[in-house]
């Protein structure tokens, strides 16, 4: 089945579940095998919306938006800590009636999948983590984290968005109509960042999110003894970048399969590139 087949879409169920004091609001859509598609920042359920219909076409899809995001809450003052994110996504399953699910991670999401992995493995069939910002597992994580302490003064002395920007540079994540910004497009839009539209979310990745996801340092040997089968990924475009290099290097520390994905850090939400992804996600899911 297909992105265009899939018009109407099967039914889905919402189901809002209590946890350490917000409330977490999923989607669960078809029948079959369950898997659960954890999204990225600033994503939420929306994010697997081209993916989550056709997937379900043989499979039970869970969706969710993380604590903070979407439909669910998030309380002040927010935090965020991957230990708490990845017992959210272990609540969602026990509410929705599911044991095992396999999991597939996006960006953010696939370290939280990575936790889960290491944590949480009783709950975890199979693990597809793609693009994870574990940049503490490169040869040159420190300059890595030289910079990314530099983004972070930025953002409380020069303000969240022209950190952002400086963020989006650094990582060369797509963000600039499918592209990443080059120093001369920041550098002209840096003056004016303040008004900067579609950049709501950065005052709370920048100030309070940026550091535990790049600081993050997953037990490798831990989850590798937990005996979790797991797959790494990277888009096409991605894989001299710094979240392609993690999926590699942590693919060879793993000894696990690689899979290399159409596209950049965030193509399953491109039309045009939907229905080869999925077909990749699908080889990715079989290879586990």
């Amino acid at each position: 089945m297909t992105i265009q087949d899939t018009a109407a879409g099967p039914a889905v169920r919402t189901g809002r579940v209590a946890v350490e004091g917000d409330a977490i609001v999923y989607d669960v859509r078809g029948t079959g095998e369950p898997i659960i598609l954890l999204p990225g920042t600033p994503g939420d359920a929306s994010a697997y919306a081209l993916i989550a219909d056709p997937l379900a076409a043989d499979r039970t899809v869970i969706t969710y938006d993380p604590r903070g995001f979407g439909r669910s809450t998030g309380r002040e003052p927010r935090r965020y800590e991957i230990g708490q994110q990845a017992r959210d996504v272990v609540a969602v399953l026990q509410d929705a009636g599911i044991d095992r699910a396999l999991v597939f991670g996006n960006s953010a999401g696939a370290e939280v999948g990575l936790e889960l992995a290491k944590n949480h493995p009783e709950v975890v069939a199979g693990l597809v983590a793609h693009e994870p910002p574990v940049i503490r597992v490169l040869g040159d994580a420190h300059d890595f984290e030289a910079r990314i302490a530099e983004i972070y003064r930025t953002a409380w002395v020069e303000g969240p968005k022209p950190a952002m920007l400086d963020f989006l540079l650094l990582t060369q994540l797509p963000f600039n109509a499918g592209k990443p910004f080059t120093q001369a497009e920041v550098d002209a839009i840096r003056p004016n960042a303040a008004g900067l539209p579609g950049f709501d979310f950065a005052d709370f990745y920048v100030k309070y999110q940026m550091l535990p996801l790049t600081s993050y340092a997953p037990d490798l040997a831990a989850i590798g003894d937990q005996g979790v089968p797991v797959v790494l990924g990277a888009g096409e475009q991605s894989l001299d970048l710094p979240f392609g290099r993690t999926s590699l290097r942590i693919a060879e520390i793993l000894g696990r399969p690689f899979v290399t994905f159409p596209g950049h850090h965030g193509s399953h939400t491109d039309p045009a590139t939907a229905d080869a992804w999925l077909a990749t996600l699908r080889r990715a899911l079989a290879a586990l």
